[in-house]
């Protein structure tokens, strides 16, 4: 008689521990917001405004760097490396987002191979999901929201060094 309700007990607890799995990140999830990003570190993903704020949303309690760039961009290029070293110092503390907008898929493809990001990008060909954050009119530019989800801080341009991207990623982002 205890091998049945045993086996219900643990059939609904795999249910429930299973129930939050799927491809794409929650609501409110923390550490596995992170891992999702890193599991999808330097492709190019679809789906548009609405998948980017979706994305924004679900990363609710981390802090977020969003680079808006171009392959054909030479200051994006310029900074690329910025983004590369400080995605990777602040691993684990401030989600990083890419958002390729206005650029060809190939050449996006063949950049971030040459260029890999620890973290994914958005491709945007109308520059649609850049203006969800007051992008999508000087390339490259960077957005900062906190960790509410708030978009603190929008960067038109380039950064014309690494310590001065740190220096907002402090500020804009983390808050401090």
């Amino acid at each position: 008689m205890l091998r049945v309700p045993a086996a219900i007990l643990l059939l609904c607890v795999a249910v429930f521990a299973t129930a939050g799995c799927g491809a794409e990140p929650k609501a409110g999830a923390t550490a596995t917001s992170l891992a999702a990003l890193d599991a999808q570190a330097n492709q190019l993903l679809g789906g548009g405004p609405t998948a980017f704020e979706k994305q924004v949303k679900a990363l609710h309690g981390h802090p977020i760097v969003v680079n808006q760039w171009a392959s054909w961009c030479g200051p994006c290029r310029f900074e690329f490396p910025y983004f590369q070293r400080l995605a990777a110092q602040y691993r684990g503390r401030v989600a990083f987002l890419g958002v390729d907008a206005q650029d060809n898929k190939g050449d996006a493809e063949r950049f971030l191979k040459q260029r890999p990001l620890p973290y994914p990008s958005y491709f945007d060909l109308s520059a649609d999901t850049a203006r969800t954050f007051k992008g999508g009119l000087a390339w490259p530019t960077t957005a900062f929201y906190d960790a509410g989800g708030k978009l603190t801080r929008t960067h038109p341009g380039a950064y014309a060094t690494q310590a001065k991207l740190d220096e907002d990623i402090r500020r804009y982002a983390l808050g401090s």
